[in-house]
């Protein structure tokens, strides 16, 4: 005679393998991780722009300059840190330094040593737009609910086996 618990889980498979969405294919789970990127960079990028005049990627370089010590760093630290080529960081600077959000010096020991120093009116900016940035970071990340935890877990352990070895 079948037991009563039988009937409700008739039909329900007893493998949670072979539900579907349950153990996403690899292909599944990068396409979510390209899009989520995509669309909060872009919706933070958006934002940066109509509220502060900054791109995702400048107010990036502001930030790392501020958390640096004495808010400057070599142009090679800030490249690595933005995870952005020589060229990028250096388009990325000259637009600041036009903005007058940064400067750029000479090392004290190593002339041919670059480095950019935030200046006051850098570091108001990246102030008013850490805000900005961080709410709405906030916000979008929110969606994780209780999991953000597990996936922030995750995500840090992909990205620690892939961090590059020199």
């Amino acid at each position: 005679m079948p037991r009563p618990e039988d009937a409700l889980a008739r039909g329900v498979p007893r493998d949670a393998g072979a539900v579907p969405g349950v153990a996403p294919r690899p292909a599944e789970t990068w396409l979510r991780i390209v899009q989520v990127h995509d669309r909060i960079t872009r919706r933070v990028d958006s934002a940066l722009h109509r509220q502060h005049d900054l791109s995702l990627t400048g107010f990036e370089a502001l930030r790392r300059l501020a958390e640096s010590p004495g808010e400057r760093a070599s142009m090679g630290d800030l490249a690595e840190a933005l995870g952005l080529s020589r060229a990028g960081v250096t388009s990325t600077v000259n637009r600041l330094v036009a903005e007058g959000l940064v400067l750029r010096e000479r090392a004290a020991g190593d002339r041919r040593l670059l480095h950019a120093r935030l200046t006051p009116a850098g570091r108001l900016r990246v102030e008013q737009a850490a805000v900005t940035h961080d709410d709405l970071v906030a916000h979008l990340l929110g969606m994780l609910g209780d999991d953000a935890p597990l996936v922030t877990d995750a995500l840090a352990r992909v990205s620690a086996a892939t961090r590059s070895r020199r």
